[in-house]
């Protein structure tokens, strides 16, 4: 597993724990691997999902460093959605 991976999912944790995320979503990070987020937390894992998000590794960290908001990088094409918006919207919101 990549240090990426691993560090995302102890970052997406932390937010997740404070939050009321009750579907599921899927970040897809070219070259790296995938990460499912649900009700139970953040885990390396390449499951299906309500929503997949896909990006490459510069942008999903910026996202979850807070300094590109995931919004923003959909409308620039930097991140791609496929599957259930709403999902995609509440995940953002959980990521601000």
């Amino acid at each position: 597993m990549s240090d990426i991976l691993t560090q995302a999912v102890t970052v997406l944790n932390e937010k997740l724990n404070a939050a009321d995320f009750d579907a599921s979503a899927k970040f897809e990070i070219t070259g790296e691997g995938a990460i499912i987020l649900d009700q139970d937390g953040a885990r390396v894992s390449d499951e299906a999902a309500d929503v997949t998000l896909s990006a490459d590794a510069d942008t999903f960290e910026a996202i979850l460093s807070g300094d590109l908001n995931p919004t923003s990088a959909f409308m620039t094409g930097k991140l791609s959605v496929d599957g259930d918006m709403g999902v995609a919207m509440k995940l953002a919101s959980v990521l601000a």
